[in-house]
C-alpha cells in the first residue's frame, strides 16, 4: 500500500425530506446570498425547487436562480453562472440535481474567484480556492456528492475534461434517496453503471497488498448486482435506492482508492463518446468497459479473475486463469445489458467511422501527448482498437 492523505470533510445529511433543512445547513456553513444551481423542468415539476427556496427564505438567506445544466455539462452555462455570482455577490452555490450539476456547480465556484479562464483548471491549472459548495442529490451515479472531482465539456471543440481539488468538496450534501424514486429506469440503470465504473477505475490498479480497499470495492460492487435491479424493477423500492446512494457516495469520495494505483481509462475513453454523440455517460460506460478490460486483460489476469470469483462467482480455472478472466468481464457486460444497457455502438447511437475523429481528440486533443495513463498506458492505436470491440 502506498503513502497517502485523505480528508473527506463533506457534512452529509441522509434520509427522507432532509431537502427540507437546507436553509439550515447554508446558514450554518455560512452562505448570506446562493446561487441555486438546477438543471431542467424536474426539480420544478416535483416541486423540489419550492421546498428548497422555502428553506432558505425560513432562515432568511437571499438567493438567485440559473437552471439548464444539461447532461454533460456545457462550458457556456459555467461562464454564465460565474458572471452572475459576481454581479450578484454570490458567497454560496447550492446545486440542487444530479452529478452534472454539481459539476457545473464546482466549475463555476472555483471560476469567481479566479481572475483567468476557468478552463485553466480543466487543461492542469491546480484550483487553490473556490467559493463553498453543497448539494441536494437527485440521481446516484456521478458521486459528486462528495468528492473533489469535476467534469465539464469545452463547447469549441466539445473537449470533455475534468479537474480536481479539496476546496471543491461539497461542504455539505443532502441524500435522499426518495427524491431518486420519479427516475426512469433507463436513468436509474446509467447511475448504477457509472457507481460500478468508479469501483472498477479504483480495482485496476498496479499496486500490491491492498486488500482492504479490494475487499471495500468488492462489497460494493456485490451491493450493486444485489440492489440493482431491484431499483429498476421498482422505482419506489427506497430501501434499494438507499443503498444506492449511498454506495455511489462511498465509491467516488476515494475512501476505496486511498494507497493504490488507479486507472481511469475507461472514463476516458467514454468520455470522447459522450462529448461526440451526447449520450447518456453511464451507457457510453457501458459499452466502453467490456472493450477496455478485454483489451487490457493481460496485464494482469490475477486482478480480473479476482473480481471474477469475489464478485461474479465465476469458478477459478487455475490452470487458465484467463478463462475466468474472461468471464468476469462477461458477467459485467451481462449484467448491465439485463438492467438495460447497450452492448455496442449501434445501441449507443454511436458511429465506427467516427473512430478516427474520437482517438484523434482523446489523444491528441486541447494538448495531450498521445497517450492516456492508467493501469495500462494506451497509445492512439490501442484507443482505436478499443473503439474497435465496442463495434
Amino acid at each position: 500500500m502506498k503513502n497517502f492523505t485523505f480528508y473527506s470533510p463533506t457534512y452529509f445529511v441522509f434520509g427522507k425530506d432532509t431537502e427540507n433543512q437546507a436553509g439550515e445547513y447554508v446558514k450554518r456553513f455560512g452562505g448570506t446570498k446562493v446561487l441555486i444551481h438546477y438543471g431542467g423542468g424536474s426539480v420544478i415539476r416535483s416541486g423540489l425547487l419550492d421546498r428548497v427556496k422555502a428553506s432558505l427564505d425560513q432562515e432568511g438567506i437571499a438567493y438567485v436562480l440559473l437552471g439548464g445544466v444539461q447532461p454533460n455539462p456545457r462550458s457556456g452555462l459555467v461562464y454564465q453562472g460565474i458572471d452572475l455570482c459576481r454581479a450578484e455577490g454570490v458567497d454560496f452555490i447550492l446545486a440542487v440535481g444530479g452529478g452534472s450539476t454539481i459539476d457545473s456547480a464546482k466549475a463555476i465556484a472555483a471560476g469567481v474567484l479566479y481572475d483567468g479562464d476557468f478552463w485553466d483548471f480543466y487543461s492542469g491549472t491546480p484550483i487553490e480556492k473556490a467559493l463553498p459548495v453543497a448539494t441536494i442529490l437527485t440521481i446516484s451515479a456521478a458521486g459528486s456528492e462528495g468528492s473533489a472531482d469535476s467534469v465539464i465539456t469545452k463547447e469549441e471543440g466539445m473537449f470533455k475534461r475534468g479537474t480536481g481539488a479539496e476546496a471543491l468538496r461539497p461542504k455539505f450534501s443532502i441524500l435522499n434517496p426518495a427524491l431518486t424514486q420519479t427516475l426512469p429506469a433507463y436513468q436509474t440503470a446509467c447511475g448504477i453503471t457509472d457507481i460500478m465504473a468508479h469501483l472498477y477505475e479504483r480495482y485496476l490498479t498496479n499496486t500490491k497488498d491492498v486488500e482492504v480497499t479490494d475487499r471495500l470495492l468488492e462489497a460494493l460492487l456485490l451491493t450493486m448486482v444485489h440492489e440493482g435491479p431491484k431499483a429498476v424493477a421498482d422505482p419506489d423500492n427506497y430501501e434499494a435506492r438507499a443503498n444506492i446512494m449511498w454506495a455511489g457516495m462511498i465509491a467516488h469520495n476515494n475512501a476505496c482508492g486511498v494507497g493504490r494505483s488507479q486507472d481511469w481509462n475507461s472514463h476516458n475513453i467514454e468520455h470522447e463518446l459522450s462529448a461526440l454523440y451526447d449520450c447518456a455517460h453511464g451507457a457510453g460506460l457501458a459499452v466502453t468497459m467490456p472493450a477496455v478490460f478485454t483489451y487490457v486483460m493481460n496485464h494482469d489476469v490475477m486482478r480480473f479473475a479476482q473480481v471474477a470469483t469475489r464478485v461474479w462467482g465465476c469458478q477459478m480455472d487455475f490452470a487458465h486463469p484467463e478463462e475466468t478472466a474472461k468471464a468476469g468481464i462477461e458477467a459485467l457486460r451481462n449484467f448491465l445489458v439485463s438492467i438495460g444497457m447497450p452492448k455496442n455502438f449501434a445501441e449507443l447511437g454511436a458511429r465506427e467511422e467516427d473512430i478516427d475523429k474520437l482517438v484523434e481528440v482523446l489523444c491528441y486533443g486541447d494538448g495531450r501527448p498521445g497517450t492516456i495513463r492508467g493501469f495500462v498506458t494506451l497509445n492512439a492505436d490501442d484507443c482505436r482498437k478499443i473503439y474497435q470491440l465496442m463495434v
